[in-house]
């Protein structure tokens, strides 16, 4: 049964970017995000581990100038203070971090919450605590999250049965592994190789745009 009103649509999640500046090339990140975005990218999430904050607020802000410019919403990964200074659409949380209950508090109630989560539990109380979706995983191994543990394709597919809110999957996602998610119930994909680590993320993003409707539709 659907959410009278969902702060995110389903459509959104199609296919979520996560970024990572270490397969910088040619192109700056800035011009990598529109890249994305062109080849149909519909959500982006902004992941940086080891930044200052201020150059942090300062790369939100010039990739929201991007995001905005497709209608396309950002997120900051884990970093609330962040994702407020900037003036991102919301931010992600995972368990490790700052309970979503807390989130929402600081964020308020116009900002988007993404939660990741591995199990019914988890998915259920999260969006008790004000999720506004949920990203689920590892779904297949993945080399740019080594710790994170394998969600299994049931316990995925029993998720998207117990929400109303969207459910993006996440690792190990590319081009080939992509059709094995079929059926489960999600509403799209997100990676971070499978875009920034090719050559041309443009096309990169295209076919994956491509895949994950066919998927969903399937």
């Amino acid at each position: 049964m659907e959410a009278l009103k969902l702060k995110v649509s389903k459509e959104s999640m199609r296919l979520y970017a996560v970024t990572d500046r270490t397969w910088l090339g040619n192109k700056s990140f800035i011009e990598q995000v529109e890249d994305s975005t062109k080849g149909g990218v519909t959500f982006v999430q902004i992941r940086e581990k080891m930044i200052p904050f201020d150059e942090y607020v300062t790369l939100g802000k010039e990739i929201k100038e991007v995001t905005d410019k497709y209608n396309v919403p950002l997120v900051i990964n884990d970093d609330v203070e962040v994702a407020i200074a900037c003036g991102a659409d919301g931010v992600h949380v995972g368990q490790q971090d700052m309970e979503a209950s807390d989130v929402r508090i600081k964020i308020g109630k116009d900002m988007i919450l993404g939660v990741s989560v591995q199990t019914v539990k988890q998915a259920l109380l999260a969006e008790e605590k004000g999720a506004d979706y949920l990203g689920v995983g590892a779904v297949f191994s993945t080399s740019t999250k080594l710790d994170a543990d394998a969600v299994s394709y049931e316990t995925l597919k029993a998720i998207c049965y117990a929400v109303s809110i969207p459910v993006v999957a996440i690792g190990g996602i590319t081009k080939e592994t992509i059709v094995k998610l079929k059926g489960s119930g999600i509403d799209g994909v997100a990676v971070v190789s499978a875009i920034f680590a090719q050559e041309d993320i443009y096309a990169a993003s295209r076919e994956l745009r491509n895949l994950s409707d066919e998927m969903v539709k399937g």
